[in-house]
């Protein structure tokens, strides 16, 4: 049993709270003043466990390392240059430090968008090595995970994969499926998932595969969309549409489908992404890195779009802020404020479902995840109880329950105590300092 001295219950805060759980489950929530013998006090405001819905764990070696100016493309290059570097040992290790992290900062379920499966010329003897090492990272570092395969077959609209590009990719959608068919996973924390890297790395007649594929494993799929104008361009140039047009001609839409970014789109991509019930992954600190653009998240709320938050390329790992980013942007883009409510907000931040896991609430049957936020720092100082998760942050989590596990005690990870070191350590390493 864990009691909270605040809990967020039913959209607004509440005293006392007792949490009963049940393996990784919650089995029953109840209100009492003081906590009976036995249960595990968590002080501050106790929030559900948060999601990250889009994450490239690799990508956190460049954190501090990619400044100056340039575009997203000029940024991939140095990317690539990481991604060249890694095999399966030293990505389970930089893996598990970055979930770690994530932990760290109250996240309980992340969606890997993994297309980084094959060494550099050649193929592992077990193709499914690198996805393996994801799933060990997890494990580690005690976070569920929804291993987001991720199909990449082409540089650009047929052009053939080339460079560090060709780790990515397979021969074609049937290979694709065909090695994911080979993954076994042995973990209640654990889930595969699917992801069309983009429509300029998936030829159009491969897109049905991997959503065929996804309905038939009754699995999320994910797909980068309109993160940059010159996808858009390029997309118009070889089909006449948009991405998000393609993508429905393809039927690759629908509630069980993520588009990630959605930043460049025009009032019909909106239409046809909201009517189909398509959920869309917003990623406002890396697309503000990478100089992307602000995207239209009101609107696509409004149009039906089920809205979720990511982290990305991990130049923050704060998905209270992501969710604080996608308001203040559209704040920035609409020139007036109040575009998303608390609740709104909390529920970018705890959008477990898109990544296929029953979780975000404080409730009999849910996943049992508590993010318990510290309340006597300077920041949340004179914050109104009901306003603290929309002005909380990363470093304001002081304890984390996952799937019933206390992972996090007083600001320090249970597993992994030297988690900084670790990170550090393995991210020189990889860049030869």
């Amino acid at each position: 049993m864990f009691w909270c001295e605040w809990a967020w219950l039913d959209g607004a805060p509440r005293a006392g709270v007792l949490v009963d759980v049940d393996g990784p489950l919650i089995r029953d929530v109840t209100t009492v003043d003081t906590p009976p013998a036995g249960a595990r006090r968590l002080p501050g405001l106790s929030l559900p466990g948060l999601a990250n819905g889009h994450s490239h764990a690799f990508h956190r070696a460049l954190r501090g390392r990619t400044g100056g100016r340039g575009t997203f493309w000029t940024w991939r290059e140095t990317m690539y240059a990481v991604a060249d570097r890694l095999d399966p040992e030293s990505y389970r290790r930089l893996a598990a430090a970055v979930y770690a992290e994530m932990v760290l900062a109250g996240i309980t379920s992340v969606g890997e968008f993994h297309y980084l499966h094959h060494p550099s010329g050649g193929r592992y003897d077990d193709p499914t090595a690198m996805g393996a090492a994801l799933v060990a990272a997890a494990e580690d570092a005690g976070i569920r995970l929804t291993l987001l395969d991720t199909c990449y077959l082409s540089a650009g609209f047929g052009a053939p994969a080339e460079g560090v590009q060709r780790r990515f990719a397979d021969a074609d959608a049937d290979s694709w499926a065909h090695r994911l068919e080979e993954f076994t996973v042995d973990s209640q924390r654990v889930r595969l998932g699917a992801a069309v890297h983009s429509v300029r790395a998936v030829p159009a007649e491969q897109v049905p595969v991997v959503a065929e594929w996804s309905r038939r494993a009754g699995a999320p799929l994910h797909v980068h969309l309109s993160e940059q104008r010159k996808e858009n361009e390029a997309c118009l140039a070889a089909h006449g549409c948009t991405p998000a047009q393609l993508l429905e001609s393809l039927g690759a839409l629908g509630p069980g489908t993520t588009a990630v970014h959605a930043t460049h789109l025009d009032e019909r991509d909106i239409a046809v992404l909201g009517g189909s019930g398509t959920g869309v992954c917003l990623c406002p600190t890396t697309e503000a890195d990478l100089g992307d653009g602000i995207g239209p998240a009101s609107a696509l709320a409004a149009a039906g779009s089920p809205l979720s938050v990511g982290s990305d390329g991990h130049s923050v790992l704060d998905v209270l802020g992501e969710a604080q980013a996608v308001e203040a942007g559209q704040r920035l883009r609409a020139e007036n404020r109040g575009h998303f409510t608390t609740n709104a907000q909390l529920a970018m931040a705890t959008a477990h479902r898109g990544l296929g896991w029953n979780a975000g609430r404080i409730a009999p049957g849910c996943r049992a995840d508590l993010v318990s936020v510290a309340l006597d720092g300077p920041r949340l100082a004179g914050v109104p109880m009901a306003a603290v998760p929309v002005h909380a942050r990363a470093d304001d989590v002081r304890h984390v329950v996952a799937d019933g596990e206390h992972v996090v005690r007083n600001g320090a990870h249970e597993r992994f105590p030297d988690a900084a070191q670790r990170l550090g350590a393995v991210i020189e390493e990889l860049h030869g300092t």
